[in-house]
């Protein structure tokens, strides 16, 4: 929705790595989603869009 502020997230890797960044609420929505499956899937973040292996992904903290 527009007018909404990004949602702060770190997304956890198997291996400890964590990238962390904002991410609009409907996007956060479609990695939540996707999580569990396999494969790439391409995040837009407010930096720009990060291509995720799902595989990997241990955790998402989302950030009040």
């Amino acid at each position: 929705m527009a007018g909404e502020k990004p949602q702060k997230v770190s997304v956890g890797f198997i291996g400890s790595q964590v990238l962390s960044g904002r991410i609009a609420r409907a996007e956060l929505s479609k990695l939540r989603d996707a999580l569990g499956t396999e494969g790439w899937r391409d995040v837009r973040f407010e930096d720009g869009t990060v291509a995720l292996d799902l595989s990997k992904v241990v955790y998402v903290l989302v950030r009040s």
